[in-house]
């Protein structure tokens, strides 16, 4: 900002009173025109994003890449353990606690989906739900499908890009594999994967027809392959510094990872807020980015949608992880989420200075509290739901918890107009 002479300031001070000539200095928060430099709140903006991208963005992501690549390993591991009559109740529980372990890290990365996961059309691919079991069923009975999604004769294996490029997405990404390892809210048993579905909804679709076990775990395999293709290609798409393997299995693949097919990767996209050639003009939209189309879209999710319909009756069986009677879980994550996006990143890489909550701390002090006040309460009325959810979205506690995501939506919605507005 330019120093102004002691003249002007008299003259200033003598055609303005003092309290509105406060207001205007407060309000006056742009850089000099062609200086290139930022303001203070701009340069805690940028702070705040550079933490947002490498705490809570990287963090996740590298997580969640971690844990598919375990979860497509273990699930390959399984398969030919079915094949071969020797698996255990503890080979099915360590592909389900595996599992639990990436489904965390998903549902702690929904408060930012805007960026790869939504451009690249990742998000319904890996996550729709409710799983199409007449359509699974159907699939998993042409025995030419299985034949692709299986190893080949001479040991190669394709069956993640095949899953991918030929499954809709209904029966696709964490909840067909979910289908498959768990039942009833537990892991499924050794004998049943050597025997054969007789879950009614999966057979009355198929009637005189049978789905073994290991047609399954060929399934489940193939679609946990395609899972962690599409995980591996979030990390890379905001990280440039991905794992090298990580980087030459989307190479391999042949999928864009930029931002517009362009030279800049999402994070680097977000990180050049308010310069030439980022698709964020301020840093102001950077932060409405986190606060609305990332953190406000989820509340609303998980309010509105996944505890809404059922609750409401709109549609009872928009029931997410019905099968590991994990919901509320996945509710509470999206919560953590939110909550990682607003404090400066994972608990255990956080740095509170450089958040939104500090910005708000120390230039809206009683917004701020508001906003905390209205995550915690949420995670608490998610938590007093009685479980599992599938049984039980009708209670009365459920409705509190939705309207808990409400109030939250409309805190982190002031929180991002008051943020533009000064």
């Amino acid at each position: 900002m330019k120093k102004v002479s002691k003249l002007v300031m008299m003259l200033l001070a003598g055609a303005l009173s003092m309290a509105s000539f406060a207001s205007c200095d407060d309000n006056n928060d742009e850089p000099t025109p062609g200086t290139g430099e930022l303001t203070e709140k701009e340069q805690e903006m940028k702070a705040i994003a550079e933490q947002f991208v490498s705490a809570t963005v990287n963090e996740t992501y590298k997580l969640l890449a971690d844990y598919t690549d375990q979860l497509c390993n273990a699930m390959i591991d399984l398969r030919e353990k079915v094949r071969d009559g020797s698996v255990q109740d503890a080979d099915v529980k360590n592909v389900c606690d595996i599992f639990l372990e990436a489904r965390a890290a998903y549902e702690e990365s929904e408060a930012f989906l805007f960026g790869a996961a939504s451009d690249f059309g990742i998000d319904p691919h890996i996550d729709t739900w409710p799983l199409d079991l007449p359509g699974l069923a159907q699939a998993l009975t042409n025995d030419l499908q299985i034949e692709a999604m299986d190893v080949a004769d001479d040991g190669s294996w394709s069956g993640d890009t095949y899953a991918g490029n030929k499954l809709g997405q209904e029966l696709l990404g964490f909840h067909g594999i979910e289908f498959v390892i768990f039942r009833d809210g537990a892991p499924r048993t050794a004998a049943d994967l050597l025997g054969n579905e007789d879950y009614p909804e999966f057979t009355a679709a198929i009637p005189g027809k049978t789905v073994s076990g290991l047609n399954e775990v060929i399934f489940a395999a193939a679609v946990a392959g395609d899972l962690r293709n599409c995980c591996f290609r979030m990390e890379v798409a905001w990280n440039k510094e991905a794992p090298a393997a990580h980087i030459t299995k989307v190479e391999e693949l042949e999928w864009p990872v930029t931002v517009g097919s362009g030279d800049l990767s999402y994070g680097e996209n977000f990180l050049m807020a308010g310069q030439a050639g980022s698709t964020y003009a301020t840093w102001r939209l950077a932060m409405d980015a986190i606060l609305v189309a990332g953190c406000q879209n989820i509340a609303d999710e998980v309010g509105q949608q996944k505890m809404g319909q059922p609750a409401y009756g709109t549609d009872i069986n928009y029931i997410e992880s019905p099968y590991s009677h994990m919901s509320l879980v996945d509710f509470h994550d999206n919560m953590v989420s939110i909550e990682n996006c607003y404090m400066g990143g994972r608990e255990e890489v956080r740095d509170e200075t450089k958040s939104l909550h500090a910005y708000l701390q120390k230039y809206n002090p009683e917004l701020d509290t508001k906003v905390v006040n209205a995550i915690n309460d949420a995670k608490a009325k998610i938590k007093a739901c009685p479980a599992p959810f599938v049984q039980n979205y009708t209670a009365p506690e459920v409705k509190t918890a939705i309207e808990a995501c409400s109030t939250l939506s409309s805190a982190l919605s002031e929180a991002s107009e008051w943020i533009s507005a000064n």
